[in-house]
């Protein structure tokens, strides 16, 4: 399959859509990612901030764009490195001011040095700024300064902004909605992040190492050239039932669970699939019984991540099943009513939660995109009521899942049982496209395919 990428007309077009959104009194200024240090000389891998790629498909530190609507040389001004030919040697090749309106359709460019001279022209005569305070407090300082020194020119005529905008609430909302180039890229990295998880189902096996199966995903993310998305979880027995569990140090044994909640990136846009399936290839009648009530939870709750719904729907759905499940089974007691309900607190007691979240204790999914846990708002009003219709372009994970881990007044034969099964889903038009569904699930499909009686194609 050839890797798909955004192309930079749709860069341009989501430039022009913010710049008419913004009108012609207000500017917008967005800084980049930086480099960030490791240990002594050592540096993390560079990724670029999610909202200034999306507006620049820019990949350098050092950099700030800034857009201008009305301004007569030029809207989008970007301030970047300049070339150097001694440092490209060491470091990598750049784009310079040429390049940066060359390949990267600046209207105008700026070495990065002169930020501070240029800025407070770009900003004079400006009603607002539109700008993320606290995302980055070293700029946030040189936001107060520019402002600060055009306000005490104001007997020379000059006009500062009189205020600072949130920029999210414009530009998040835009990132919420994928287009049809956005999708091809989120599939083609769902699609390869669902080949890392099978070859890790096909690799494990009791004795091993979390990390050497953490390895076999590392492998496959690598050879189709994505980097993780996020750090991958990999979590056999009782560490499955630690929801952020990153150690992946322990020794998986049979009769144990193993947990692998991971996906790869590619071109800024992530996957996040998890599956759980038995160390030794086959279930135990009770991981049996308790992984199918996280599965017919997950598809009750895909069904219900559908246009005209709400993002609670498909929560709701998935905690309905998951509660009955449990009552079924004997692990908790009373009636589904009385699980589902929230106890009534008395003034100056502390609230409680549900009886099922001592064995779910999260949402059942978040919204998907350049970030893991992507932006978009999950309300339009504060109320109970006021989640947000589901809309087609949406992008969600749909993750149930169970924690037992050792408790008492829980029968020992269900300790460090943790179970989470996640997909990425797609809202169409007409319902919805589960982009991860190249990866098994069902209870058969894994014994399958752990015991060599299925095969997975390769994207």
């Amino acid at each position: 399959m050839q890797r798909p990428i955004i192309p930079m007309e749709e860069y341009a077009a989501r430039r022009r859509r913010l710049l008419d959104k913004l009108g012609k009194d207000s500017i917008a200024i967005v800084p980049s990612g930086s480099l960030k240090v490791r240990n002594r000389d050592a540096e993390y891998p560079f990724r670029q901030d999610s909202d200034f790629h999306y507006l620049t498909g820019f990949n350098e530190p050092e950099a700030v764009a800034v857009f201008a609507p009305g301004r007569e040389q030029g809207e989008y001004v970007l301030f970047c490195r300049e070339k150097n030919a001694k440092e490209e040697r060491w470091t990598g090749l750049r784009a310079g001011t040429e390049g940066a309106k060359h390949w990267h359709g600046a209207d105008d460019a700026h070495p990065i040095g002169d930020l501070n001279k240029l800025m407070p022209e770009l900003l004079a005569g400006r009603d607002q700024v539109h700008y993320d305070l606290g995302v980055n407090s070293t700029f946030d300082q040189r936001m107060i300064q520019w402002v600060n020194h055009l306000r005490a020119m104001a007997r020379a005529g000059v006009r500062a902004p009189h205020a600072i905008v949130m920029l999210d609430r414009i530009l998040h909302e835009m990132r919420l909605f994928k287009s049809a180039a956005e999708i091809a890229v989120m599939r083609y990295a769902a699609q390869t992040s669902a080949h890392a998880h099978t070859r890790a189902m096909q690799a494990c096996k009791p004795g091993r190492h979390e990390y050497e199966i953490e390895a076999e995903l590392l492998h496959e993310f690598r050879l189709h050239g994505m980097e993780p998305a996020y750090t991958s979880i990999v979590g056999g027995g009782k560490n499955a039932c630690i929801l952020h569990y990153i150690e992946n140090r322990a020794v998986l044994r049979d009769g144990d669970l193993l947990l692998i909640d991971a996906g790869a990136e590619h071109d800024c846009y992530a996957s996040d699939i998890t599956r759980t399936f038995p160390v030794s290839g086959k279930f135990s009648p009770e991981q049996r019984a308790l992984y199918q009530v996280v599965l017919d939870a997950q598809q009750a709750a895909i069904a219900a991540a559908i246009p005209g719904n709400t993002w609670n729907h498909p929560h709701q759905a998935a905690v309905t099943v998951l509660a009955q499940g449990l009552l079924e089974l004997g692990i908790l007691s009373g009636t589904l009513d009385e699980v589902l309900a929230k106890p009534e607190v008395a003034e100056g007691e502390e609230p409680q939660e549900e009886a099922y979240r001592q064995f779910y204790m999260h949402k059942t999914g978040h919204w998907l995109g350049m970030d893991v846990h992507d932006v978009g708002d999950y309300k339009t009003s504060a109320d109970d009521d006021g989640w947000r219709l589901l809309q087609p372009g949406m992008v969600l994970t749909v993750e149930p899942g169970l924690y037992i881990a050792e408790a008492e007044g829980v029968d020992p034969k269900w300790w460090n049982i943790g179970i989470r099964i996640e997909d990425d889903v797609l809202v169409t038009a007409t319902g919805n496209e589960v982009l991860s569904r190249d990866v098994v699930k069902e209870v058969a499909d894994i014994e399958a395919l752990m015991g060599g009686g299925m095969t997975s194609p390769h994207p």
